[in-house]
């Protein structure tokens, strides 16, 4: 049975009729093609972090540390809410596909650059103002005159992300996303020669590693640029259009309850990363815990993969009308990502000890890190249950919902815990640890509950009604058309 005859057979309940091997069997094609190359963009694209603050760290302990702080909380503060936003894109657009409905995306996509761009520009005077921002929170001030510099290179970031994360989802929810696979894992690579070049050869040390980043970076918003102007999204993108400015206001309702709930879990680490900063030490104290966070997020990276199919998934089910087939796919990406969190979990119990040394030369600082490993392969198992199942809220329209659930889960409870750990009980960086888990495994429970009580026959009457309450007739969508595709 070919691709699209088992997409059809699926989607019209035919999955009844046959044995649960073969239903397993099509609904793994089917989370895997959108999840591997998601997962290759994920893993990729924080690699650039990642590789970046590895060239740092070897420059020296205070771009180290100053790059962990700009990047964990207040690039982390943003990149959480352009995240959020975006995945309104991808719940809106996974729906209009599964309805059919596909000159909608190339408008909701439109909108999203729209109300992106603006909150990005909002939030753009925070990196014009790091250095005063971090003395008046306490921070060392070697530490806060370090990130003034460094932080300005993080602006055209910040645009790269508008553009990036909106047409990435735009492009998963067509099941279009190998391109952004490709382009990511190419920047990746080219990230890694120029650094290397820029920092050890050319002795440009922090405008090296940041100047890399930002070039790498804009190249692959560029390809994605060119891939969906250039004819190969005939039936989502017919040019720009008018239709685009039209009920912006629900858009930005729901974009703003999917970046409350993301930026809540997004911000929670980089409270934590904060909190590091008041301790003894507070250098060695927020490098060893950066570590320890960049490894765990570069972990989620690969989950994040399955988040991607989780939300196409549910989102093109609840567009077609299927709930049985919705309430299969969940079961089986919830079974796939927890296969994948506990390969993660041993290997992090091996090989805990000897992560640091590949991101600092410190041996203090990587003493440090090296103790939070068991608590780092338990945050790594974790991780492939909580990212599915925030798939799920993103997919069906969830998200004001588990925005409540995070903040409570979170700042109640996981924040409270890891400061007296930390503090009060001398814990240090092993205390805001335990709390972060305790958070997020009060998360899990309250949303595991929250998905199996859910009646999914009822949310497929809502997301029809939402469609086509949205819906722009498609002829109405050519006379509003100002600029037409090349």
């Amino acid at each position: 049975m070919d691709d699209n005859l088992e997409q059809r057979f699926l989607a019209e309940g035919g999955e009844e009729k046959t044995d649960l091997k073969t239903r397993v069997w099509g609904e793994t094609k089917a989370i895997w093609r959108v999840a591997f190359p998601s997962m290759l963009t994920s893993v990729t694209s924080f690699g650039m972090i990642v590789v970046t603050q590895s060239f740092l760290g070897h420059i020296g302990e205070i771009e180290l540390a100053t790059y962990a702080l700009i990047q964990s909380i207040f690039v982390r503060f943003i990149n959480g809410i352009l995240i959020g936003m975006s995945s309104a894109t991808e719940t809106l657009c996974g729906q209009a596909f599964g309805a059919g409905q596909y000159h909608m995306l190339g408008i909701y996509l439109q909108r999203s650059w729209i109300v992106d761009g603006i909150t990005a520009t909002i939030v753009l005077p925070v990196f014009f103002f790091t250095s005063p921002i971090f003395k008046l929170l306490g921070q060392e001030d070697e530490i806060a005159e370090a990130a003034g510099s460094i932080s300005l290179w993080f602006i055209p970031m910040l645009y790269y992300m508008v553009f990036s994360l909106t047409m990435q989802m735009y492009l998963q929810s067509q099941q279009k996303n190998l391109i952004v696979g490709c382009l990511s894992a190419f920047s990746f690579t080219l990230h890694l020669l120029l650094s290397w070049i820029m920092v050890y050869k050319l002795n440009w040390g922090v405008a090296g590693a940041m100047g890399s980043l930002n070039i790498c970076s804009w190249l692959m918003v560029l390809g994605e640029f060119v891939f969906i102007f250039g004819g190969w999204c005939p039936n989502t993108w017919k040019g720009f259009s008018k239709a685009a400015f039209y009920d912006l206001c629900p858009m930005i309702k729901l974009s703003m309850a999917s970046g409350l709930m993301l930026c809540l879990e997004l911000w929670y680490t980089a409270i934590l990363v904060l909190l590091a900063g008041y301790m003894k030490n507070a250098t060695i104290a927020i490098a060893a815990f950066s570590i320890c966070v960049n490894v765990n997020t570069w972990e989620l990276m690969f989950c994040i993969g399955l988040l991607g199919a989780s939300i196409v998934r549910v989102a093109n089910e609840l567009g077609r009308g299927n709930a049985e087939a919705l309430k299969f796919s969940i079961k089986t990406i919830m079974a796939t990502s927890i296969c994948i969190g506990t390969t993660f979990f041993v290997l992090c119990l091996v090989f805990g000890h000897q992560i640091a040394h590949l991101f600092t030369s410190s041996e203090q600082v990587a003493e440090v890190a090296s103790t939070l490993s068991t608590f780092l392969a338990i945050s790594m198992l974790f991780n492939s249950i909580q990212i599915v199942l925030s798939g799920i809220a993103i997919g069906a329209g969830f998200q004001s919902v588990v925005a409540m659930v995070n903040l409570g889960s979170y700042y109640v409870v996981g924040v409270p815990v890891g400061a007296v750990l930390g503090y009060v009980l001398n814990l240090q960086v092993m205390g805001l640890w335990i709390g972060l888990i305790s958070g997020v495994a009060l998360q899990i429970s309250i949303l595991v509950f929250i998905v199996c009580r859910t009646d999914w026959d009822e949310q497929v009457k809502k997301a029809s009604e939402r469609l086509n309450l949205w819906l722009v007739d498609d002829e109405q969508h050519q006379h509003n058309q100002t600029l037409s595709p090349p």
